[in-house]
């Protein structure tokens, strides 16, 4: 058993990252400038797009988002019970209702086909959210949505870099959000991107900074003017400069970061496909998974414990986990506006009970994966029945 604990998601923060956050202390622009600018234009490039707003969280862009396109209250949003919180709460802050749809079995995202059933004539915007990194059908959203003439908003928390069909997720034109929290594939501390159709994401520039027809950066410039005129009551969504000096490093490094959370998923599922006692993510062939999370499933018919106790065990041998998600329908607010009972969607809520999200991160080392693999089996052993 380790000696030391293995914590769940830290963040690979270098010397580059640090001495870039250092010349920004050091420089005239903290806040949104020069730096936020670039990141902005890197991160565009990466995806091949042409506009990228950074913003100070996904849920930032995920709100603005759904603001630019209209929606509010009298208006449904179709997404899914197994993501963050976020995801929903956006929707209750513009107003709409948030009807939640059920999830494949294999993926554990959206199902395109229950989507359709869903839609009503209040139906405006379908949210999918590409869970664990791996991208939804979205083929079949796209078709449900253009029979019926819905937005599409991608929430693409987990979805850095992730490829649907050799399409890169963010490059289609749908409003897509995307997250770097200190535990994503790219990190900028706190903080997000909003890709998408150019038109909409430069109106979301401007709400988010107030609604004001000239942002900082342009007004305190060398060639700038103090006068500007708030065209919408904004918000205050911008990221600073000291992020983005994060974000520049951490989008150089990214492929590499990607290869080696490739190397550890192949390595988990080389050891876990041989026993009975479990059930690696389920993955299509014609996507590239970001594998930002490594979902185990639990086949707990064969254990003699349940999946909160197997984390507790894995505690205990020094192995940190987590568990996603907690699905929506579960959850107070939720549960009391909507009336949700556990087994309304019964793919999302049977999987939740069995599923732990195992360390997967470039930081670890050849040995703390095979310390997680050890420990993993040493608990099933212990406890099958």
């Amino acid at each position: 058993m380790r000696s030391n604990f293995l914590p769940f998601a830290p963040p690979f923060i270098s010397d580059e990252e640090i001495e870039e956050v250092s010349d920004t202390l050091s420089s005239d622009w903290i806040t949104t400038g020069p730096k936020t600018r670039l990141f902005e234009s890197r991160f565009a490039e990466f995806l091949g797009v042409t506009e990228a707003l950074a913003v100070n969280s996904c849920t930032a862009g995920l709100h603005l988002a759904l603001v630019v396109l209209g929606i509010g209250p009298g208006d449904e949003v179709i997404t899914t019970p197994m993501t963050f919180c976020a995801t929903v709460n956006v929707i209750e802050h513009v107003g709409a209702r948030p009807v939640l749809v059920d999830v494949e079995p294999d993926t554990l995202n959206i199902s395109p086909d229950l989507v359709e059933r869903a839609v009503t004539s209040k139906t405006k915007c379908i949210m999918p959210v590409h869970y664990a990194g791996h991208p939804c059908e979205m083929d079949a959203i796209t078709g449900v949505a253009r029979s019926h003439g819905l937005f599409i908003v991608e929430d693409a928390a987990h979805a850095l870099p992730a490829r649907y069909k050799d399409q890169m997720v963010g490059s289609t034109g749908n409003l897509t959000a995307f997250s770097f929290y200190a535990t994503k594939n790219l990190t900028t501390a706190e903080g997000g991107m909003l890709t998408g159709d150019s038109d909409l994401v430069e109106r979301a520039r401007v709400l988010s900074l107030h609604g004001m027809s000239r942002d900082a950066w342009k007004r305190y410039g060398k060639e700038g003017s103090w006068y500007y005129e708030v065209v919408y009551p904004g918000y205050k969504y911008n990221m600073t400069d000291i992020q983005a000096a994060l974000g520049l490093h951490q989008l150089k490094k990214l492929p590499g970061f990607q290869e080696r959370r490739k190397k550890i998923a192949a390595r988990y599922d080389e050891a876990f496909t041989r026993y009975p006692y479990f059930e690696v993510p389920g993955r299509r062939p014609y996507v590239e998974h970001a594998w930002h999370l490594y979902v185990l499933r639990l086949n707990l018919e064969t254990l003699r414990i349940d999946r909160n106790k197997f984390i507790e065990e894995l505690h205990a041998r020094n192995i940190g986990t987590s568990v996603h998600f907690i699905p929506i329908h579960l959850h107070p607010y939720y549960r009391d506006k909507y009336g949700y009972r556990p087994g309304d969607f019964p793919v999302a809520y049977s999987n939740y009970l069995r599923m732990i999200s195992l360390p997967i991160y470039p930081r670890m080392s050849d040995r703390d994966v095979e310390d997680v693999i050890e420990a993993v089996l040493d608990v099933a052993e212990t406890y099958k029945r």
